[in-house]
């Protein structure tokens, strides 16, 4: 196998990309100092996130989708644990696919 200075540049190229658009953000919010009001939008950002990845796969999921969307939140409603949760609901999407 050999290895192609093409794809070296590329994997370089998206490398450097990634670490400007970070380095990017820090540098932004040191210099540009926003209002208490954007920075406490800024703070659910994450959250809105995680649901627009989550309710497509829903949505166009299946019983192993839905399976393991309940659990998940069953045990991180028992536990409090995100590890925990996220163990949970895979165990159980991949009990229901290897039952089907």
């Amino acid at each position: 196998m050999t290895l192609d200075p093409w794809v070296l540049a590329a994997i370089g190229a998206m490398a450097l990309a990634t670490y400007l658009t970070r380095a990017g953000g820090y540098w932004l919010f040191r210099v540009v100092k926003p209002p208490p009001v954007v920075r406490a939008m800024l703070g659910y950002i994450p959250g809105t996130l995680f649901v627009s990845y989550v309710v497509p796969a829903l949505a166009s999921g299946g019983v192993q989708q839905w399976a393991g969307a309940a659990v998940t939140i069953a045990v991180m409603a028992a536990t409090r644990n995100l590890a925990f949760a996220i163990l949970g609901g895979t165990a159980a999407a991949a009990a229901v696919w290897a039952a089907s």
